[in-house]
């Protein structure tokens, strides 16, 4: 069967960017602090809005952030802010723009504190969690854990990073396998994991 004919999750339908991003890159566990914090905030930025529209304007905000070096984005204040804010290519939230910022300088303690990707996969015991949902009304919009991981993220500094933010982050950074078992990436991202 061709890749094109191959049962893929629902959600991610027959948008060509959808679907490249649900072959390529959704679900795979990712191991590195600071990829894990820019999709992170890419997901706080998406609150109320469609993916898609955050797919697209990712190269946008990748230029606007500075290639996501949360070291450099720790720095920026106030002039920052409205220098994004008149950035066409991004989305133009202040609030979500000062939370990234935030975002940033809570990313530098847990670095300092062991990694923010040890603080990650130490809910998981390192491994991804690996669900066999077979529809997409059994994947759940939040979890348990995706609230206990909120308060935790929020306790430490971090914005935007609600219990259904920190769930659908987990879902896209592969901490949690919920390619559905009839989608033909369920197994391939299974063997992915460390």
């Amino acid at each position: 069967m061709e890749r094109d004919e191959q049962q893929r999750c629902l959600w991610c339908g027959t948008d060509p960017d959808y679907v490249a991003y649900h072959d390529t890159e959704w679900g795979v566990p990712e191991y590195d602090s600071r990829a894990l914090w820019e999709k992170l905030v890419l997901d706080g930025f998406q609150a109320g809005l469609a993916w898609i529209t955050i797919l697209r304007k990712r190269d946008a905000f990748r230029a606007a952030f500075e290639g996501f070096d949360p070291n450099v984005i720790a720095t920026w204040g106030a002039r920052d802010v409205d220098r994004l804010l008149q950035n066409p290519g991004i989305v133009r939230h202040r609030g979500k723009i000062e939370a990234a910022i935030g975002n940033a300088r809570a990313w530098q303690e847990m670095e300092a504190r062991g990694g923010f990707d040890a603080f990650v996969w130490e809910y998981f015991d390192g491994k991804p969690l690996q669900n066999t949902f077979r529809t997409q009304a059994d994947v759940p919009p939040k979890t348990p854990l995706s609230e206990r991981m909120s308060k935790d993220m929020k306790k430490a500094g971090f914005k935007f990073c609600g219990p259904t933010i920190v769930y659908a982050w987990l879902e896209a950074t592969g901490v949690v396998n919920d390619h559905l078992v009839t989608c033909f990436r369920h197994a391939e991202v299974a063997r992915l994991a460390r």
